[in-house]
Parts: structure tokens; C-alpha cells; sequence
């Protein structure tokens, strides 16, 4: 069964409540053919890599059959872990590749080594990017680094910021496209094992 799960950026408190991450659940979890999962993070200030990969496996399961969509620091982990481990796909939101000088983001431990971007794309099965060209904080360039560094299939607007809207429906369309081409891969790669 494929499932979703929602990694949402430092600081969101109550993740359904937060951006577009209850809506985004909302819209697809309905089992028994989509799943999403979306909680609330441990250490959600400094959003520590040593916390939240393993939070990512015990917890919120991520596997080969599991749509990561990360949100900022969110879309850190998803890659860190994608570095590590087999996932159905990746859906980044407001991707970043430095600590920009902040000491909240050198904590988190995501930024303190280069990216493995073929580890990524080897574990990735589909890897899709969202970017705003207006986002307060992040760079463009940081933006595009992973955009090019993972070959991603890019999603660039002019005028979504951080992408903290509670609404984002183009996203929608792209995790369950990816969730119905993964669905479709299943039987498969069941009859191959």
C-alpha cells in the first residue's frame, strides 16, 4: 500500500494546524489504497537530523512504498534520509542545501557534510521539487543546487514565498500522480521478488 508521509519544516507546533499540512492530509489519506501520515515532529525547534530520521523510520514508517513530502527543513531530512534509504518517492517544498550562517539550521546536523545527490536519486523512486523565486528565506541558488543535484522535476513559481499558504493545490496533483504511478509499479515489482 502506498502512503504519504508529510515532513513539515522546524517550528510548526501542531502540524495539521500549520501550512498546508492538514490540508494536504485531509486530501489524501483514504485508506485502504492511499495512506498519509502527518505528525507532529519531536524536537520541532532544531529539527536535529539524529532525531528526526530515525522518528521518520520507527514512527512514520517511510519505506519503498512511502511519498516523503518535505517542507524545508522537512525537505532536508527527506533527502538526508533518502541518502540512507529506499523511498517510493520525494516531493520537496522550499529545498536548501546550507545553514545559511543560521545557528538554529548548523544544530539540526543536516548541513555539516556535502549531499550524496546520487544516493538520493539511486534511493529516490521519483523525485519532484517545489521553488518560489520570492522566497524570503531561502537563496535561489540554494534552491536550484537541489533542483540540479537530484534532476528534479521542477515546480518553479514567481510568487509563493516559503510556501506557507494553507492550500497548495499543484502540489496535490504531483503527490498523487506520484502516489498512483507507485501504486501501479506495485504488482510489479511483487511478482519480481
Amino acid at each position: 500500500m502506498v502512503k504519504v508521509a508529510i515532513v513539515p519544516g522546524n517550528g510548526a507546533g501542531n502540524v495539521l494546524r500549520c501550512n498546508w499540512y492538514g490540508w494536504l492530509h485531509g486530501k489524501l489519506h483514504h485508506p485502504p489504497g492511499l495512506t498519509c501520515v502527518c505528525r507532529n515532529m519531536p524536537d520541532p525547534l532544531y529539527a536535529r537530523e539524529s532525531i528526526w530520521l530515525p522518528f521518520m523510520q520507527n514512527e512514520l514508517g517511510c519505506d519503498e512504498q512511502t511519498i516523503i513530502v518535505g517542507h524545508s527543513s522537512g525537505a532536508a531530512a527527506a533527502m538526508r534520509y533518502a541518502e540512507k534509504h529506499r523511498v517510493g518517492g520525494l516531493v520537496l517544498v522550499s529545498a536548501y542545501t546550507t545553514d545559511q550562517g543560521d545557528p538554529t539550521e548548523a544544530a539540526s546536523g543536516y548541513f555539516n557534510r556535502p549531499w550524496d545527490w546520487a544516493a538520493i536519486k539511486g534511493n529516490a523512486g521519483s523525485i519532484a521539487q517545489f521553488m518560489s523565486d520570492d522566497d524570503p528565506f531561502l537563496p535561489i541558488s540554494e534552491q536550484l543546487e537541489v533542483a540540479q543535484g537530484l534532476a528534479a522535476d521542477l515546480h518553479r513559481f514567481e510568487d509563493r514565498g516559503h510556501f506557507q499558504n494553507t492550500a497548495q493545490p499543484e502540489l496535490l496533483e504531483v503527490v498523487k500522480a506520484m502516489a498512483k504511478s507507485l501504486a501501479s509499479a506495485q504488482p510489479a515489482a511483487d511478482a519480481a521478488s
